[in-house]
């Protein structure tokens, strides 16, 4: 008696038909067609929303006079490149001081912030520290409780800040969240490196430089990065404590008073910073170009801290 065996059937090659997994949640299943079309139409939707705004401004900080006027404010369309705003901009006056005066606190303020801040927090994250849980509670509570604007301006005044560029590091020298998180980076170093530091014979200032910093770079980096854009920042605390005369004025400040008061800019008709030569620059422009100023340092700088932003903060910050 023979057996026929049936036929082998030809494997299908179409998708498979996706099944919902009874305990999984629904968006932990793969993502659909649809749903990838609508992230790709949202995610293009904001960078367009981002990058319109900023191609408007430096469109128009290098547009001649003649398509501004024709646009009628910010330029679409390029008509006519010229760069004699950003050549008016640094050709003297007060926006090139205020540059100039903007990097040096930058750079200072950041190298005090972070060196207080380093200290301080590697202070408190070693638990045999004197006194570090009731350093740490004081430090905390100066999150929620702070004496005021008025008790801090007037500190600031007796130890006869006013008017000087200190005024715009130290009342914002150092930040109690940066701290923490340091703090919480530096707890979770691993002992054993701590200890085999201290077995050679290492000190608490050998340890920091030698160990706990070269394993902190992550965090080091993106808290370096808040201290530096709060410092290029810095608007406030210029309306507290400087004069009104504008040798001083960092450019943010500067940014504020030309193109949200309007004052008269370089290169402006009845201008008190008339630069020869360049009266018909268009007041527009030059408000322009100082907004792309501000932009370009922190455009420049946080492509190369940005692989360290989420490592830093979560590391820092979450523990598990």
């Amino acid at each position: 008696m023979t057996t026929t065996t049936p036929a082998p059937t030809a494997p299908t090659t179409g998708p498979r038909p996706r099944r919902h997994h009874p305990q999984r949640p629904v968006w932990e299943e793969p993502p659909t067609p649809a749903g990838q079309t609508a992230k790709g139409l949202t995610l293009g939707l904001v960078v367009l929303l981002i990058l319109l705004p900023v191609y408007c401004v430096v469109l128009t900080s290098i547009s001649t006079p003649g398509a501004i006027n024709r646009a009628g404010g910010l330029v679409l369309v390029p008509h006519g490149i010229t760069l004699d705003a950003y050549t008016t901009m640094l050709s003297g006056g007060p926006v090139r001081r205020s540059l100039i005066v903007t990097c040096a606190i930058t750079a200072i303020g950041t190298a005090i912030s972070m060196t207080v801040s380093i200290l301080c927090a590697y202070g408190l994250s070693r638990h045999r520290s004197l006194g570090h849980r009731f350093l740490l509670l004081i430090l905390v509570i100066t999150m929620f409780v702070n004496g005021g604007l008025i008790p801090t301006f007037l500190v600031v005044s007796e130890l006869h800040g006013y008017g000087t560029y200190w005024a715009l590091i130290l009342p914002s020298a150092v930040s109690v969240f940066n701290i923490l998180v340091l703090r919480s980076f530096y707890s979770t170093t691993a002992a054993e490196l701590i200890d085999a530091a201290r077995m050679d014979g290492a000190g608490e200032w050998r340890i920091l430089l030698s160990v706990v910093l070269p394993t902190s770079r992550a965090v080091t980096a993106v808290i370096t990065l808040f201290y530096a854009v709060g410092y290029w920042n810095t608007f406030f605390n210029v309306m507290l404590y400087m004069p009104t005369e504008s040798q001083k004025w960092p450019l943010q400040y500067v940014l504020y008073e030309y193109v949200n008061l309007g004052v008269n800019m370089p290169g402006q008709v009845n201008s008190g910073y008339g630069v020869a030569g360049h009266s018909q620059t268009a007041p527009l422009s030059l408000q322009m170009a100082v907004v792309v100023l501000t932009l370009i340092p922190i455009l420049i700088v946080f492509p190369f801290l940005q692989k360290h932003f989420a490592k830093g903060m979560l590391t820092g910050a979450i523990k598990g």
